[in-house]
């Protein structure tokens, strides 16, 4: 394939003639959510437990915390735009080197597709849990779905937190599994209820195909030596997602990933969504 693409590269600059390379399309939809509150709360992991856990950096719905449920999650207000999103995200807390917490400038949450039918791809029940990375984790190898990066630079790493130029900013890539098994919404690992699917399709274990999510954060930092985070090294990384999303407004969505259209907050097509926004009303969370 690369070896095509130079030769058409080299005959195009012979004959002098532009060259257009066309890359796939890509489906998505994104959700844009603030960070609101820290706390030593776990839902998922120690759900009625408060200060059990190590410190999280909580987004998208303001009344999470150890008690949390769907319905509490479906009444409480959210950071999220779209403001159908009541979905809690949170991570755990990085700390520089003197120990203060440092904050998450953005948060954009990234609903992909990575099977190879995006036909296939249905909405989250209702109150699904997911966690992506391994907070016990003791090596880089064990980090397989997380990477730590610079924004606007090369340097990235599935482990270490790297130090950035000091014009960049420390990124944080977390990719979530795409498969569920159909039933459970949790599970005693919280973990074993999805999957990760592998050359384009799922497992039997778990065939329904769900947006792949993708958490993208961006730190108020280039990331200096001695940075850690609250459950330990950069590569114990990891990223909690408890599904309270409008249901019609999630549903509508998949449109964007079978259709492979690069969708916005609104739900629509990029380009449609730049001229919905000249005529919408603003509306207050």
């Amino acid at each position: 394939m690369m070896a095509a693409i130079l030769l058409a590269l080299s005959n195009a600059t012979s004959k002098a003639a532009p060259v257009t390379l066309q890359l796939p399309p890509i489906g998505e939809f994104v959700a844009f959510c603030e960070f609101h509150h820290r706390l030593m709360d776990d839902p998922i992991v120690f759900p009625g437990q408060p200060g059990a856990s190590h410190s999280h950096e909580f987004m998208g719905n303001m009344s999470t915390d150890a008690h949390s449920t769907i319905e509490s999650l479906q009444n409480g207000s959210t950071t999220c735009d779209p403001i159908t999103d009541r979905s809690s995200y949170w991570v755990p807390t990085l700390f520089d080197a003197a120990d203060q917490p440092v904050a998450i400038e953005q948060a954009t949450f990234y609903y992909l597709v990575n099977v190879d039918d995006p036909s296939a791809v249905q909405s989250y029940p209702l109150g699904l849990k997911i966690i992506a990375g391994n907070a016990k984790a003791t090596q880089p190898a064990e980090a397989a779905h997380i990477k730590w990066s610079c924004l606007g630079a090369p340097d990235s790493s599935t482990g270490e937190i790297v130090t950035c130029p000091t014009e960049s900013q420390l990124e944080l890539l977390i990719n979530f599994p795409d498969c569920w098994n159909g039933h459970d919404l949790d599970s005693a690992d919280h973990k074993s209820q999805m999957a990760y699917s592998a050359a384009g399709v799922c497992p039997a274990t778990h065939p329904v195909v769900v947006p792949a999510l993708q958490f993208k954060l961006r730190y108020a930092t280039n990331g200096t030596a001695g940075m850690r985070l609250a459950s330990g090294p950069g590569y114990t990384a990891h990223g909690d997602f408890f599904n309270a999303w409008d249901s019609a407004a999630l549903i509508n969505r998949l449109q964007c990933l079978h259709k492979l259209e690069k969708c916005g907050a609104a739900g629509y097509p990029q380009e449609i969504e730049l001229t919905q926004k000249l005529f919408l009303p603003t509306i207050s969370r």
